[in-house]
């Protein structure tokens, strides 16, 4: 008799929706329940998912049948939601940033690891096909050693289609915060842990205007850099450059290119779960085609259930996500400073997922959360 893992998803946003369609479609989890500070937005993504129950926050977490608890809330209410499972005795999957602070950050990960539980973080989508592709490549050496890197998120924005789009161009948001640890996770799966960053920033706006939703010609304040520029640098070897942008009127998304001794790759959207490879080497290109599963949002959520069941490490570990956050973090100090800052943390990247791992699958038979 399988004993998929009970979950509990917390904060209905415009995320919530695509991890909901996936979690309730994977085998080896089960959502138990959907909570929001708003009870009627939370009652609603229950019923459209078919969730048996909405409710409370405190009643979501005191659930025994709940093993994992996914923090999809604002990053300002990153840690504290995800404190909160904790000491309810709950492993923990939070959307990024892990969080805004690295002290408070790190007390989280602390106290998990005391009480013998588990915080993961977005982003999964390097758990996807494209990504896991990619990387299986490099660690084969098709272009043999990685050296150089170049990383490139630019658009207008997403005040024009995000219906509450504040927080992102706030404390804890802006494209260095909200797009970068998809691309700076990225990097760190291909080149190793980050040793040091110079950066530079500024904003093109002081203020923007909702674009759509009920609240559409709203203006609302920038107090972040809406433009970042970095270059970052790898204990092992090898540098990157990174432009993270919401000023740009031409976009340039998904764009991460990878030079290495014998040739260069071309890899997929680091936001995305699909996309193909293009391995240009000296003599000719090789286009590789994505080898893997079709999941979306989710995967890391079932991918850090099948690993506590295992007793392994999860792939999309908080100590990954913390480095990341750190990394992060340094880039605006040294926006700040005019100087480069040296990145406190490491972390060993981990493994690529087998080519046959499959989120479809039920493997999940051992009694238990």
């Amino acid at each position: 008799m399988s004993a998929p893992v009970g979950v509990g998803v917390v904060g209905t946003g415009v995320i919530s929706d695509e991890y909901l369609r996936n979690l309730t479609a994977f085998p080896d989890v089960r959502v138990r329940a959907v909570a929001d500070l708003d009870p009627e937005r939370a009652a609603a993504r229950a019923i459209r998912h078919g969730v048996p129950r909405s409710s409370t926050v405190d009643e979501l977490l005191a659930d025994p049948d709940i093993g994992i608890v996914v923090n999809l809330t604002v990053p300002a209410a990153h840690v504290a939601v995800s404190r909160a499972a904790v000491e309810a005795g709950k492993h923990v999957w939070v959307e990024k940033p892990l969080g805004l602070d690295l002290r408070g950050t790190r007390d989280l990960l602390d106290l998990a690891a005391r009480r013998g539980l588990r915080v993961a973080c977005a982003p999964d989508t390097l758990l996807g096909a494209g990504w896991q592709t990619a990387r299986r490549a490099v660690d084969a050496g098709r272009i043999g050693e990685p050296r150089t890197a170049l990383a490139l998120f630019q658009t207008p924005g997403p005040e024009s289609w995000h219906p509450a789009p504040e927080f992102l161009f706030q404390a804890g948001g802006g494209p260095l915060l909200d797009m970068g640890p998809y691309y700076l996770t990225g990097l760190v799966h291909l080149l190793g842990p980050i040793s040091r960053v110079t950066a530079t920033g500024g904003r093109a706006r002081d203020t923007r205007v909702i674009g759509s939703g009920p609240r559409a010609g709203v203006e609302f304040a920038v107090t972040v850099p809406t433009t970042v520029t970095a270059l970052v640098e790898f204990e092992r070897g090898g540098t990157a450059q990174a432009v993270f942008s919401f000023d740009s009127a031409l976009s340039r998304t998904g764009f991460v290119e990878v030079a290495g001794t014998l040739g260069t790759a071309v890899l997929p959207d680091p936001n995305g779960f699909g996309g193909a490879t293009a391995v240009h080497l000296f003599d000719g290109v090789q286009t590789l085609a994505p080898q893997g599963h079709q999941a979306t949002r989710g995967t890391g959520v079932l991918e850090l259930a099948r690993a506590i069941r295992a007793g392994e490490p999860e792939r999309a570990s908080g100590e990954l996500a913390y480095h990341v956050l750190d990394a992060m973090l340094a880039v605006e100090r040294s926006i700040g400073s005019g100087r480069a800052v040296d990145v406190g943390s490491t972390v060993e990247p981990p493994p690529a997922l087998p080519v046959d791992w499959d989120p479809t699958a039920t493997t999940l038979s051992r009694a238990g959360r």
